[in-house]
């Protein structure tokens, strides 16, 4: 793959806090499919979730990535 072919990387990220994990994700899901529809992406290439922990080992914060082209 060249790297002038179109192809891109986006970051989304957001808190997580205990009782709202639902709302805190539609929100990263309405989030997510503005910047799709925005950026007139054609292509998803993948989607990928990761956590973050605080130093206790608790869930605090997802970070999802998402490669497109356009």
């Amino acid at each position: 793959m060249k790297a002038n072919e179109g192809y891109h990387v986006r970051t989304f990220a957001t808190e997580l806090k205990i009782f709202h994990t639902m709302k805190e994700l539609e929100a990263l899901d309405d989030q997510v499919n503005r910047f799709i529809m925005d950026q007139n992406v054609k292509d998803i290439v993948s989607v990928s979730d990761a956590t973050t922990q605080d130093n206790t080992g608790a869930t605090i914060g997802l970070i999802r990535v998402l490669t497109y082209k356009t």
